[in-house]
């Protein structure tokens, strides 16, 4: 009997979460819309074209050129057309990268600017979540007001400020590292501490600000009367509850730093999707700043997506709803 219950329970919450799954893609499909929308209308209002920077273009190229790439139609019969070719993941050809769609240049390009991303993350929790966990357990001590003084200059800080003073200390003057590209494993180090320098700051504030309130718990009470060590206390009881709101934080700043931070790939002369995205805009290059708009979009609520999921599993008290 106990067995038939538990295993009607188990499907029960199994149907459950597979609905939630659902409802959650469907509505990240709705919000994929939606950004695609805004971004072909607003982009399309912007004064000018693609092809007005062009030398010595006659109104005749230029009228030819339009209608090589179905610019010379109306702007809904462009957006209908256009959405028809993103739901065959066909996000066009690149009006200045000639020769090359806006697919190709998102697969050539996403790598860099993913493992760069990735490094950046990992680099932020590995130095985020222990300063913020020793800060809120030595609250109001010395070493928890150093590292609120770390990480509110991390956070106020801008990002090309802190890149363009690691370059010129340890590139210009001490000739430690390397400041162009990535063709050393030596010239990550800049870019990923210049990526991970705001995000670590961050989560050391956000881990401070939980894990005070989890250390207040009862259940963190009665393990300290036990005698539990501090370690074990802070890293094992408290750290799962108190890790929630990071989480949170992760999902969004994961897709981020994966589709590339625009400025550092710039100081750094580091050929990510980020740059490409960057150059696009001046340009004009509609199908390449919608492409990578859309694909940062899907990214980012993808990620909120397992996130949430994540949740079920990090704390089991949590509900979805």
């Amino acid at each position: 009997m106990y067995n038939n219950v538990m295993f009607c329970v188990r499907k029960g919450v199994n149907i459950f979460m597979a609905k939630y799954i659902v409802k959650r893609i469907l509505f990240g499909v709705l919000t994929a819309f939606v950004v695609a929308t805004l971004t072909f209308f607003i982009m399309n209002l912007v004064p000018g074209g693609p092809f007005l920077a062009e030398k010595a273009v006659t109104p005749q190229a230029q009228a030819a050129m339009e209608a090589k790439y179905g610019l010379d139609k109306p702007l809904f019969v462009q957006y209908l057309t256009y959405m028809g070719d993103i739901l065959h993941g066909d996000m066009g050809m690149s009006l200045k990268k000639r020769g090359f769609t806006v697919n190709d240049i998102i697969r050539n390009k996403f790598p860099v600017s993913a493992k760069l991303g990735l490094l950046a993350v990992f680099v932020s929790v590995l130095i985020g979540v222990p300063l913020g966990s020793v800060a809120a357990y030595n609250r109001g001590k010395v070493l928890d007001n150093i590292i609120i003084i770390f990480s509110t200059a991390g956070i106020a800080i801008p990002t090309f400020l802190s890149s363009t003073l690691m370059m010129y200390f340890l590139s210009v003057k001490l000739k430690l590292l390397p400041s162009l590209g990535l063709q050393t494993p030596s010239s990550y180090i800049m870019p990923v501490l210049s990526l991970s320098l705001y995000p670590a700051s961050y989560i050391a504030r956000l881990m401070r600000s939980s894990m005070l309130d989890v250390i207040g718990q009862d259940y963190m009470r009665t393990a300290r009367a036990k005698g539990v060590s501090t370690f074990k206390m802070i890293f094992k009881h408290a750290l799962r509850n108190a890790i929630l709101p990071v989480v949170t934080y992760l999902g969004p700043l994961l897709a981020y730093l994966m589709t590339g931070s625009f400025i550092v790939e710039k100081i750094f002369t580091i050929p990510g999707l980020g740059s490409e995205f960057v150059a696009a805009i001046p340009s004009r290059d509609y199908p390449l700043i919608m492409g990578t708009t859309i694909f940062l979009a899907c990214l980012i609520i993808m990620m909120n997506v397992l996130v949430d999921i994540a949740y079920a599993f990090i704390d089991p008290r949590i509900k979805l709803k």
